[in-house]
């Protein structure tokens, strides 16, 4: 079962992040941190995931940061959610720990993952830049 925890709402949130605010420079973590309130060693380990799947690239030095690793369009939100899935501890989890439950509300839930993980697997980076307003348009996202 993959449900969107806070950690993966937390990733999705930086990559869109670091997508929308990644020109000319580098986004800091810091500056996510501050953007999205939360603590920066929480952020540090999804930052560091993304950064092994090859969803972001990390610039070190005095101006490093994260970039994205491949463009908007070419990064769905599915990726995203199933690298931190990775993280996730059991008591990130719900689990059904009940007879019952493991026979009705396990299948279930297992049932939902998977048209969640469907509906996620078309939806980019690239289209949920386009739901925010004051996203600054940038047509070549893309750094080598």
């Amino acid at each position: 079962m993959v449900p969107l925890t806070r950690k993966s709402l937390l990733a999705i949130e930086a990559v869109l992040d670091v997508a929308l605010h990644s020109r000319p420079d580098p986004v800091q973590a810091r500056e996510i941190t501050e953007r999205q309130k939360v603590p920066q060693r929480y952020l540090e380990q999804i930052m560091q995931a993304l950064v092994r799947a090859d969803i972001l690239r990390g610039v070190r030095g005095p101006r490093g940061g994260y970039r994205l690793a491949r463009e908007r369009r070419r990064i769905r939100i599915d990726e995203i959610v199933r690298v931190i899935s990775a993280l996730e501890t059991p008591e990130d989890q719900a689990i059904v720990r009940s007879e019952i439950g493991k026979q009705a509300v396990a299948p279930l839930c297992d049932q939902l993952s998977d048209q969640l993980m469907a509906s996620l697997n078309k939806v980019t980076i690239e289209d949920l830049c386009k739901d925010v307003p004051a996203a600054p348009s940038q047509p070549g996202d893309f750094t080598i």
